[in-house]
């Protein structure tokens, strides 16, 4: 074929720039848990208050989510993403102007409320530019970024801190950086593929092939997800972010406190641990796009592939108060987090169970859910950390949520849209 009948990859190039900035939204999240042993001897914080402040991006993050998928569908994904980026660019630089715990703790509700847009514009843009053989890999293509920025947050930060002697310079170089890739998302991003500069007429008529196969009546056909259904996303997410947030809060002070790594060793560990994660969220994308192409039905995919590595996750948590050695425990984690990120899948479900001008509305309520856990699994490990001393009780509670995360899994009926 000639380069002028050559289709244009722009719907991938979408996504990249979305996983660019996912990783980026992460390493702004994961910031103060990196610094947070520094910050708690500096502002004499105990363990309560510290789960209170890693909570605090939590609180108006959940808050926010239904109100912003309803935005995002009202005015698309391309104005929320860029303005979410800038302001939660500006919200990371203030907070290393914080004088006290107060302080911080606001630039953490700010941060949260600037961040609520991201993920269900994401799953927006799938429904809008890849048909549903592609949805799988475009929403682990974008919640792989979640990982990839929590590994290299850890290592950044670090880094930052160390290099430049102080958390509040790292937080504020964090986010200035942040405000620039704002600039350059809104430069990029369009809501209809056909309003893009860089597609081309092949690229557009693909797209537009796909819709013209039934995909397109089909989805606007759609029946609203049942109440069953909702409630076993929810629950299910929820329980998956209990885990995926305790870890991502708490899992750099337990590699310290009861691993004895310091701070360059706790970013190395964290690094290794989520690059894993990566690695899971892209494996599971693949993989079920794969087994769907080769005629499995969506229902069984999707269950088996989230199940099995739910239970897996249960089991290393269950094992790991029996590893002493800490590198074997780091690589425990690994494979811990390698199997909880198969849990990226759940991003497709907006796009495949919902009709298309509910998606961002259904991906926040999803989001909600999550970041709901976000907001009390800093708490309760905090307090269960108060009361026993130690995290092995923390690491069964954990076990615990996977276990509750594998049934909500199993309860999703997807029914409504095997025939798409």
């Amino acid at each position: 074929m000639t380069e002028q009948q050559r289709a244009t990859t722009v719907r991938w190039r979408i996504f990249a720039v979305v996983f660019v900035l996912v990783v980026i939204n992460m390493i702004d999240r994961v910031t103060l848990s990196i610094a947070m042993p520094t910050i708690a001897k500096e502002f004499s914080l105990e363990p309560a208050l510290q789960g209170l402040m890693l909570s605090a991006f939590f609180w108006s993050y959940a808050l926010l989510q239904v109100p912003g998928g309803w935005l995002i569908d009202r005015f698309g994904p391309r104005t929320l993403i860029t303005g979410a980026t800038v302001g939660w660019g500006a919200f990371q630089a203030v907070a290393g102007l914080a004088t006290g715990w107060v302080t911080l703790f606001i630039s953490r509700i700010g941060l949260g409320a600037a961040e609520a847009p991201l993920f269900p514009a994401g799953a927006k843009l799938n429904s809008i530019w890849l048909s549903r053989k592609e949805r799988a890999r475009g929403a682990v293509l974008v919640d792989s970024g979640s990982p990839l920025g929590a590994a290299f947050g850890g290592v950044i930060i670090a880094w930052l801190i160390l290099s430049l002697g102080s958390w509040r310079s790292a937080f504020v170089v964090a986010g200035l950086a942040t405000v620039v890739l704002g600039i350059v998302s809104w430069w990029y991003l369009r809501d209809d593929p056909s309003e893009h500069p860089r597609i081309n007429k092949a690229e557009l008529d693909i797209i537009r092939a796909k819709a013209s196969t039934g995909e397109a009546d089909a989805q606007s056909t759609k029946r609203a997800i049942s109440g069953r259904s909702y409630a076993a996303i929810l629950i299910g997410r929820m329980s998956w972010a209990m885990i995926n947030f305790g870890l991502m809060t708490w899992g750099p002070s337990y590699l310290a406190q009861a691993r004895g790594f310091d701070l360059k060793q706790m970013g190395g560990a964290t690094f290794v641990m989520f690059f894993g994660g990566m690695f899971g969220s892209l494996a599971s994308g693949f993989l079920v796009d794969k087994l769907q192409d080769m005629g499995m039905p969506r229902s069984v995919v999707y269950k088996s592939a989230l199940g099995v590595t739910g239970l897996g996750v249960m089991a290393t948590f269950i094992a790991l108060p029996l590893v002493n050695d800490p590198v074997a425990a780091v690589a425990v984690l690994s494979v811990t987090v390698f199997l909880l990120y198969f849990g990226s899948l759940y991003w497709s479900l907006p796009a495949i169970l919902a009709p298309k001008d509910k998606v961002g509305v259904v991906g926040g309520l999803m989001n909600f859910a999550g970041s709901s856990s976000g907001i009390a699994v800093p708490i309760i490990t905090g307090l269960i950390l108060q009361v026993t001393g130690a995290y092995l009780m923390v690491l069964y509670f954990f076990a615990a949520c996977a276990a509750l995360y594998v049934a909500g899994t199993m309860l999703i009926d997807f029914r409504n849209a095997e025939a798409r």
